[in-house]
């Protein structure tokens, strides 16, 4: 597999393979849908695949400037997994889930009553604006994995054009990751690895 190859490649993907490749993802999701940033790690990478010179699996215990926990899970040897970014939140009275794969779909986990489902719904009328300026297919139609990479150019090309034009982009056009988001997720990387390759229990997640 040419992926697979550059990818388990340290000359030419780095320091990390999973959590270079996908562990980064699911840092950036966790930090974009709580508002929170990671302020400590500890992980614990492993090589399950013989030859192999990079991490195909790992896990990383997270701590929030808030005070949250949280589990980062990525596996590049999950036998039979899809790619299934998945997200769960909990807090005092319930909980969220979110599947990439089920992307109109939002489970809501009370305490104390049965679980919902919530959709998108027909005419996307309890969206916030940002979900509305993400949506670009008429309500109950499913959005996509390709999609979310349009909004993302598309968020940037316009706050571009108003940088040049001299006007204030919309907060929502402001919806992309930055230069900033970039350099966290190096600074994961860097800091995933080195956590896994120390005794310590805690590291500091510094950017």
């Amino acid at each position: 597999n040419a992926q697979a190859a550059w990818r388990t490649d340290p000359t030419k993907s780095g320091k990390s393979g999973c959590m270079g490749d996908i562990g980064t993802h699911a840092a950036h999701l966790a930090e974009y849908v709580s508002g929170l940033q990671i302020t400590q790690l500890c992980a614990d990478l492993n090589i399950m695949v013989d030859g192999r010179a990079l991490d195909d699996d790992g896990n990383v215990l997270l701590k929030f400037n808030n005070g949250a926990a949280g589990v980062l899970m990525a596996s590049q040897v999950a036998a039979g997994e899809e790619n299934a970014l998945k997200i769960r939140v909990y807090g005092e009275k319930g909980g969220i889930e979110w599947a990439q794969h089920e992307p109109n779909t939002l489970l809501l986990k009370w305490l104390d009553q049965p679980a919902q489902i919530l959709r998108a719904g027909a005419n996307y009328a309890t969206l916030s604006s940002f979900a509305k300026n993400s949506c670009r297919t008429p309500g109950g139609h499913p959005e996509g994995y390709l999609e979310a990479f349009g909004n993302i150019y598309r968020n940037f090309a316009q706050t571009l054009s108003a940088k040049i034009d001299g006007t204030t982009p919309s907060k929502e056009a402001l919806d992309f990751p930055s230069v900033e988001d970039g350099i966290r997720g190096m600074a994961f990387i860097d800091n995933v690895v080195a956590s896994s390759q120390s005794d310590t229990k805690w590291f500091a997640h510094n950017v």
